[in-house]
């Protein structure tokens, strides 16, 4: 049967050196990329928000 599809696109993000490191520390290799995808869904939906209040 195979995977179900993850409705996700790759995408190859250079982080400033160490902080891989700092975020395994915090949340462990396996969680490294959740973690930044987390984040990042977070951070857009303020700016998104933010944008919106501003407009109107």
């Amino acid at each position: 049967m195979g995977r179900p599809p993850l409705n996700v696109k790759s995408t190859n993000v250079r982080l400033p050196e160490g902080l891989g490191e700092r975020i395994d520390k915090l949340v462990g290799r396996q969680r490294r990329a959740a973690f930044i995808r987390e984040v990042l869904e977070r951070e857009v939906k303020r700016l998104e928000d933010e944008q919106s209040a501003a407009l109107g």
